[in-house]
């Protein structure tokens, strides 16, 4: 039985039950839903134990599974084949859901006792969990267990669907990319992706903001924004050193690749937020701060989709343009259409 796949599944089931299960409890009865908070630990422990049955996977090279087959070697270090977890999209997919679930019962925990139950913490608890579904929504389409096995003809394939069948042997793995075997990659992809998670909860915050007017949102906003472009930065600059190493770019660390670009914009948004944010507590920049925020969410996302969609010709792109392009993108396009229709309205408001 392929446990890992079933793990996926039962992941994604239980972040869709905890978004609706609260706000159905919540249009009934302006409370909380009990239900909800146990979904999303079960969402959290399942995603979390998947990916370390991932990693396990990667270490002994379990070749049967096909994402290990395309990361892992038994000729590459321990912690090659550790961050081999990161060295393709569904292995970084599920490391970004389960950063912003650890992240999200951290920010329940520390703003309980002011926020708790209040419209501003649900908001960003269920926007911050349909994030969370989005990616995990991915992953069941393209899972990271998806393993070979014989047909009825005798010939292999892979199954993204069906956790009963008899998994081939596979005896070796063809090992993880040349560019990738560099000590930097063991530290610069989960530098970014944890900056990538953090941005989920200022994003989260400013939407609840937007839709409540609870000037609290700051106080869950702004730590975490430092917490992400913290992350970003260091992540940035490991990666500008991978690049001088392995690419060959010469005495410089950047290169304008798209990719890299990318990533820089949400970082130049978030020091403008950080700014803002000094003001906005004298009451200023009462439209700006959210709109930074929310910007520097939509940029995390964009540069997602620069890397998986394949329309841009990069040393970091993953693969051409897939149905799981395509739902980053329409995610996307959410994203800008209902955010700047509440930045609109807040704007129109303050005018």
């Amino acid at each position: 039985m392929n446990l890992g796949m079933i793990l996926i599944w039962l992941s994604f089931i239980a972040g869709i039950g905890a978004v609706f299960s609260d706000y159905v409890q919540h249009q009934k009865n302006n409370t909380s839903s009990t239900l909800s908070r146990k979904l999303e630990i079960a969402c959290l422990v399942m995603a979390g134990f998947s990916m370390l049955l991932l990693m396990y996977h990667l270490y002994t090279v379990n070749a049967s599974y096909s994402y290990v087959y395309e990361h892992s070697s038994a000729d590459l270090e321990w912690f090659y084949r550790l961050s081999a977890l990161w060295a393709g999209q569904e292995g970084s997919l599920l490391l970004w859901a389960v950063s912003i679930l650890f992240i999200l019962k951290i920010v329940e925990h520390t703003d309980a006792g002011r926020l708790s139950g209040t419209p501003l913490m649900r908001t960003t608890r269920l926007i911050s969990l349909s994030v969370v579904c989005v990616f995990m929504g991915l992953l069941v389409l393209k899972n990271p267990f998806s393993a070979y096995h014989v047909i009825s003809e005798g010939s292999v394939e892979v199954t993204n669907w069906n956790p009963f069948v008899q998994m081939y042997n596979v005896p070796y793995g063809q090992g993880m990319n040349p560019l990738l075997r560099n000590p930097w990659m063991a530290v610069h992809p989960p530098m970014l992706f944890l900056g990538y998670a953090a941005f989920t909860i200022p994003f989260a915050a400013a939407i609840g903001n937007l839709l409540t007017h609870d000037n609290r949102w700051e106080s869950i906003s702004t730590n975490w924004m430092r917490v992400a472009w913290l992350f970003l930065t260091l992540g940035i600059g490991l990666g500008g050193f991978w690049a001088y190493e392995v690419l060959g770019w010469g005495a410089w660390f950047w290169s304008w690749d798209p990719v890299e670009t990318s990533s820089l914009i949400p970082w130049i948004t978030a020091t403008a937020y950080l700014h803002a944010q000094l003001r906005y507590r004298h009451g200023e920049y009462g439209f700006i701060a959210p709109m930074l925020a929310v910007i520097s969410f939509i940029m995390v996302v964009f540069a997602t989709f620069v890397t998986r969609s394949g329309m841009w010709a990069s040393v970091h792109s993953w693969q051409d343009f897939t149905a799981e392009s395509a739902i980053i993108a329409v995610f996307l396009v959410t994203l800008i259409v209902s955010s700047t229709i509440l930045l609109a309205k807040r704007y129109f408001e303050e005018s």
